[in-house]
């Protein structure tokens, strides 16, 4: 794991296409703004793990109709 030290208002760049930027600082709380290409999703691990789980979830079988 890579650890890189930002103040606010500054960038740290993944490849050629993704902008990660400390957008404010409050108490143990840091927000990011990322700017990446559309094709490209981005997450909250949490959302991305639970969007991971419901692909692997077989889906139901219909309910039976009269």
């Amino acid at each position: 794991m890579l650890v890189l030290s930002r103040q606010r208002d500054e960038t740290i760049m993944i490849g050629d296409d993704i902008e990660i930027t400390v957008v404010d600082i409050r108490g143990d709380k840091v927000r990011l703004g990322i700017n990446a290409p559309r094709h490209i999703q981005v997450h909250r691990k949490e959302v991305y793990e639970a969007i991971k789980r419901e692909q692997q979830t077989p889906p139901a079988p219909p309910a039976p109709t009269d």
